[in-house]
């Protein structure tokens, strides 16, 4: 009874140690979802939410301060209902990217997915984007 009880807290143990060590969405590099976030906004790509919306949130946490450089369209009223401007545009769903093709994802997206799907520099195998240049 007693190895029964100690191999369960050994396996909880393992369990909660293998839990802590996988990367949540909020461990994204910051430096690339600012450069990712900067180039979503120059390319017109847009992200409709709603405050209210969990994966929105889950969305958000991924690019973490850089999200406030992200085009993002809220699409909720205090009440919860959608609004005007998202009803004219056909949300159905948050969170949505509108990409500058005018396609559509209704679900969260990797930085990784987000670079593919709006052709940032690099991501196609082409060069990355570089800093700009200040002259004096």
């Amino acid at each position: 009874m007693l190895k029964k009880l100690f191999l369960s807290f050994a396996v909880l143990g393992v369990a909660v140690a293998l839990a802590a060590c996988t990367p949540s969405p909020a461990t994204t590099n910051q430096a690339e979802a600012a450069s990712v976030a900067d180039w979503l906004t120059q390319s017109g790509v847009k992200m409709y939410g709603a405050w209210w919306c969990p994966h929105c949130a889950d969305q958000k946490a991924i690019f973490g301060d850089a999200f406030k450089k992200v085009t993002y369209i809220e699409c909720a009223n205090p009440d919860k209902s959608q609004n005007a401007t998202c009803q004219a545009a056909g949300i159905q769903s948050y969170p949505t990217w509108q990409f500058a093709d005018g396609t559509r994802v209704s679900q969260v997206l990797t930085i990784d997915q987000l670079k593919q799907k709006s052709n940032y520099p690099g991501s196609n195998g082409t060069a990355g984007p570089t800093a700009p240049v200040t002259t004096q």
